[in-house]
């Protein structure tokens, strides 16, 4: 690498044995409330660096290209970058800030199932060979604008649950492979792989057996047209959490030792996004608007109502939204439960409450139903578990403004960097001390990522 973003205007904290992260919530909501309460992120870039080690040891020959788009702020690409993963990019701009930091190109796949020929041509001229391709029509266009392009065939997999039939899927089947594989031998196009992705929402890991046997069809499919292919792309969909990695190599470990074996020379990579980010970043927000409303309109569709008439009903709008940092929830649940910051009894009455965005727009609903106590204007709420599809390129929508995003790491996880060898004095300028006794200035110690 030849260094990190010159030009990333962030800083990293790092926390003194008697700090933690809950700590500096608490202060940076303290500051907020004097300053602007405006919402925010902490961010422990130690969990990047725990996660890498455990995917290391679960998962280790395999090796990880994380998705810029799932989480591009700077300190997570520089620490990833670090870690030594890759980068699957999926537009110019994520390319170009992977390239930013230094990364080789051989260290980027460009992932985008529907690319448009200009940034097909500028992934060509940086030298970004790999790309995944599903249809004949993407092979003519890569073939016109990148004569250098490396192909990963991407199969379409059988794991669609209820909850995703309505959302797109990209993937070919075996059939059409070997079209493709006729289109791209006579346009003169390389084919040197198969990429396929399981959902993390996939309950059957028999779907990961399927998926392999299928790669494998396609790899020797490849020998009949002479094409040397040397990698295989497991995809994503890993939650992050360990079980549910365990249970994942414990399915794919031996059919890749069978299909693709070490003297094969198949370099199997794969593609963890929420794995590394997700459970590393929480947001704060702030309540801005509180109102009364009618039980059987909160109710969701279909539930019977069981409340006393007599108790209030609340709706709360927070300082973020599906316009912000909750962009994902126009296309999934909500994966994450707000917790009320300020203290309660623990015998304090809880009501039925929904949380909206600040937009005023019937879409921007961020919870439905919860029980809640009831809250004022000013208070905060904490959300868990925001770090996966939520800090990439935001809507403008209603002025809406990016959150500050305050980064962390405890002194035992930037000492694994250094055992590690990875800690470079470039990396180290970003950081500083945070003692026990918290006393921080959002102004003075840190500031936005870019």
């Amino acid at each position: 690498m030849k260094g990190f973003l010159e030009d990333a205007n962030y800083s990293i904290g790092l926390l003194d044995e008697g700090a933690t992260l809950a700590d500096v919530i608490d202060n940076c909501i303290y500051e907020h409330t004097h300053t602007g309460k405006k919402a925010f992120y902490v961010g422990d870039l130690g969990k990047l660096v725990r996660n890498n080690m455990q995917w290391q040891n679960v998962m280790a020959p395999i090796k990880p290209f994380y998705p810029v788009k799932c989480n591009s702020t700077p300190g997570v690409l520089e620490i990833l970058g670090t870690l030594g993963v890759g980068f699957a990019c999926s537009s110019k701009s994520e390319m170009a800030l992977v390239q930013d930091l230094g990364i080789s190109p051989e260290n980027i796949i460009y992932t985008n199932p529907c690319k448009q020929a200009s940034q097909i041509k500028y992934a060509a001229k940086a030298g970004i060979n790999i790309m995944t391709c599903d249809n004949d029509n993407e092979l003519k266009k890569i073939s016109r604008n990148h004569p250098n392009a490396k192909l990963l065939l991407h199969i379409a997999t059988e794991d669609i649950t209820a909850d995703e039939e309505m959302n797109m899927k990209f993937g070919t089947t075996l059939k059409n492979c070997r079209h493709l594989m006729e289109c791209a031998k006579e346009l003169g196009v390389q084919i040197v792989g198969v990429k396929f992705h399981v959902s993390g929402s996939c309950k059957d890991l028999q779907t990961y057996i399927h998926a392999l046997s299928d790669a494998r069809c396609v790899f020797d499919m490849a020998e009949e047209f002479g094409f040397k292919m040397n990698m295989l792309d497991i995809g994503g969909g890993f939650t992050g959490s360990e079980l549910q990695l365990e249970e994942v190599n414990h399915v794919i470990r031996p059919l890749l030792d069978v299909y693709f074996p070490k003297e094969s020379g198949v370099n199997v990579i794969a593609e963890p996004g929420c794995y590394y980010v997700s459970s590393a970043f929480t947001l704060a927000v702030n309540v801005i608007a509180k109102k009364t409303v009618e039980y059987d309109k909160l109710l969701p569709s279909g539930v019977e109502q069981t409340r006393n008439d007599d108790e209030p009903v609340f709706t709360y709008y927070i300082n973020d939204g599906v316009y912000g940092s909750f962009a994902s929830k126009l296309s999934e649940k909500l994966n994450t439960i707000p917790e009320v910051h300020k203290k309660y009894k623990e015998d304090e009455p809880l009501f039925a409450s929904s949380l909206w965005g600040p937009s005023c727009d019937e879409l921007d609903q961020i919870v439905e139903n919860c029980l809640l106590p009831e809250l004022s204007v000013g208070d905060w709420l904490i959300f868990d578990n925001m770090g996966s599809g939520t800090l990439g390129e935001q809507s403008t929508f209603n002025d809406y403004q990016r959150p500050l995003i305050y980064y962390m790491m405890s002194f035992s996880d930037w000492d694994e960097m250094q055992d590690a060898g990875i800690a470079s004095d470039t990396l180290m300028k970003n950081f500083f001390f945070v003692p026990s006794c918290i006393q921080l200035s959002p102004e003075e110690r840190f500031s936005t990522a870019a």
